[in-house]
């Protein structure tokens, strides 16, 4: 049997969680391949910015590779605005709750508030404070997110930046996103491999 034959879960047995825990298994395994295959939909429009939202996740990724990033940032810059399509206004959170499980929480805490940092170079062309985000000068993120907004974010919309090609990035976003999902729960046969 490959599906499980319960009609609500209080009826469910060992044998059905059995089935449904492989088909899991095979689905996170693949998670890699199907939030690159996302990445591409960044391609084409560029919002009215100098390069469309894929150059600049490339770019972006580039430049904290070459600023000796560690794999996991990297990951981070290349997926950092991948809610873009989905949800602009929060785009953020979007990333943030895709690379949570695998990534450190300082990481995750970066990606979530990298919209608000960012935004140090702009939003006083808004009628906003710019330094908004030293409401969080304390916080033990805050200077990672001020590096990755600062050094490698704000200043990937260059057309003639010779970017690195996402075939560069998909071995670490495989790594990374292969990772036991922290928090979770492991079985014995998962908690050997890591």
């Amino acid at each position: 049997m490959n599906q499980a034959t319960f009609k609500r879960f209080d009826e469910s047995r060992a044998e059905d969680w059995q089935i449904i825990d492989k088909h899991f298994q095979a689905y996170q395994n693949d998670a890699s391949r199907r939030v690159l295959e996302h990445l591409l939909h960044l391609k084409g429009d560029n919002h009215g910015y100098p390069v469309d939202r894929f150059e600049h996740s490339l770019q972006t990724a580039t430049r904290a590779l070459r600023d000796s990033a560690d794999e996991e940032t990297v990951v981070c810059a290349l997926l950092h605005d991948i809610g873009d399509d989905l949800a602009p206004a929060n785009h953020a959170e979007i990333a943030a709750g895709i690379l949570e499980p695998f990534i450190d929480p300082l990481n995750t805490w970066m990606i979530r508030h990298h919209e608000l940092f960012q935004g140090y170079h702009y939003r006083h062309f808004y009628g906003l404070d710019p330094k908004a985000r030293e409401q969080y000068r304390d916080h033990t993120a805050y200077a990672r997110t001020v590096r990755f907004c600062d050094d490698w974010d704000q200043c990937a919309f260059d057309p003639d930046y010779d970017t690195l090609p996402l075939e560069h990035f998909v071995p670490m976003v495989e790594r990374i996103m292969s990772r036991a999902p922290f928090g979770a729960e492991q079985t014995p046969e998962v908690a050997a491999k890591n």
